[in-house]
């Protein structure tokens, strides 16, 4: 995904690039059992990187994260000097549909709200050859928690993502594309807010004074604080939910 520049400059500069927490994070790494003591884990659509971060901490293995878009990657690396975790992490600039990786290389695949650029289905059948035999994966992907949602809301996500589909479905394509599902769990409320809307919100506001009177980029803009309200009434509806899974066969 090539980031405009409008969008880029609204997004870069953020804690995480999607609804996200170190505890969430640390929760479904602990649904993950019979890791080495030093696990291969591969993050796919790392942004900034916040998440690779708080692997590396958690599990005393190696990181590689992974982002098509260079500055999230000069971000993560500037992050990782700061905490001490250089030599525990590293970068790779490559899209998530063509992975420079042989098969059967990580322990762990993991990946926080990046799955749904190449669909969940897809995501899941491309990078299970990564995994070695009995390795594990993680994702965390948008899906309805109730049924019958308003209409501005399902047009909403017809538009954006038409792939988003109930738990239950997903927990049926992870059983298909060669997984036992071990837990998932919905990302609370804040882990949409204190990581990612809040920073955006202040983004967006002081973007919308420096752009005042440039029509394409105020739009843009526009596009991102609807998203917000839109969750701010809806999020009874829909969320962001982990998926914690082991490769079988």
């Amino acid at each position: 995904m090539n980031l405009p520049g409008i969008f880029f400059e609204i997004h870069s500069g953020l804690p995480r690039e999607g609804p996200g927490d170190d505890r969430s994070t640390e929760r479904a790494f602990r649904l993950v059992r019979r890791l080495p003591k030093k696990p291969e884990i591969l993050d796919i659509g790392c942004g900034p990187g916040a998440q690779s971060l708080a692997l590396a901490r958690l599990s005393g293995g190696r990181v590689t994260a992974v982002d098509n878009h260079g500055s999230f990657l000069d971000d993560l690396r500037e992050r990782a000097s700061r905490a001490g975790l250089e030599n525990r992490t590293s970068t790779v600039l490559a899209s998530m549909s063509d992975l420079p990786f042989g098969d059967s290389s990580f322990d762990l695949v993991w990946s926080e709200g990046a799955i749904y650029i190449m669909g969940f289905e897809n995501g899941l059948r491309s990078w299970r050859r990564l995994l070695k035999p009995g390795g594990w994966m993680a994702v965390s992907e948008v899906a309805w928690l109730k049924e019958n949602p308003p209409e501005e809301l399902l047009d909403f996500w017809q538009a954006g993502y038409p792939g988003i589909k109930t738990i239950e479905v997903d927990l049926a394509v992870i059983r298909d594309c060669g997984y036992d599902a071990h837990g998932h769990f919905v990302l609370p409320e804040d882990s949409w807010w204190e990581s990612y809307y809040r920073p955006l919100e202040a983004k967006v506001s002081r973007l919308k004074d420096r752009y005042r009177g440039n029509a394409e980029a105020l739009e843009q803009i526009e596009q991102e604080t609807a998203e917000m309200d839109l969750f701010r009434k809806y999020s009874a509806f829909y969320g962001y939910v982990f998926f914690v899974m082991k490769k079988t066969g």
